[in-house]
This record gives C-alpha cells, structure tokens and sequence, in this order.
C-alpha cells in the first residue's frame, strides 16, 4: 500500500469526487518542488497509489487537488479551483491518509487513518 493515499468528497453532492486530477510533490532544501506522482481519483474518489511502499522520508510534501478540472467536466464553477494541502512527514513508517472534503465554496482536510 502507499504511504501517502487520499479521499476526495463531494459534500455539495454528497458522493464521492471520481475523476479529480491530484498531484503529489516533495519540498526540496531550496524550497522548490518535485513532481512524484499526478493521478487522479477514482470512482470512489480515492487514489491509493501515489508512492511506492518504502518510499516515503521524513520530509515535507504537498498534494494539490486541481478542482477546477473536476467542476469544469461537470459544467459548473468553483470559487476554488485549486487546492493545495502542504503537510510534513515526521513519522514515515506509518500511513498518512489526507483526505478532502470538497463543495464549490469551501473544503477542509485533515490527517485520516
């Protein structure tokens, strides 16, 4: 299993948000990114294949949710047509799960299981 995975829900619809282009990236030391993975959720509105096990480090990394895409293929507009969710890795034996909660005028996220 991935150490980093996420869930993406439509709370406006309440279902989950298939088809959403995500994108994960490490921080480097000059503060830049690098590209690690770009999916895009399923059916269920998850993506569980974003790194290799074993692959996660103590670091920090983002995942940006590209939410204009996913409202565009629906014909409809979102105030947010991006977001971006910037978290640090202290622990990287264990999974991290970060999930987003998505409606076209707000979202949240948290650290899931």
């Amino acid at each position: 299993m991935s150490p980093i995975t996420t869930h993406v829900l439509d709370t406006a619809k309440g279902c989950p948000a298939g088809g959403l282009p995500i994108r994960l990236e490490l921080r480097e030391d000059d503060g830049s990114f690098t590209v690690l993975a770009e999916k895009t959720t399923d059916a269920d509105g998850r993506v569980k294949d974003l790194m290799e096990p074993g692959a996660l480090q103590a670091e920090t990394y983002r995942i940006t949710f590209d939410t204009g895409a996913y409202y565009r293929a629906m014909g409809e507009s979102t105030f947010y047509p991006s977001v971006t969710v910037l978290f640090e890795i202290t622990a990287p034996s264990e999974h991290h799960h970060v999930p987003l909660l998505l409606s076209p005028f707000g979202y949240s996220t948290y650290r899931g299981s």
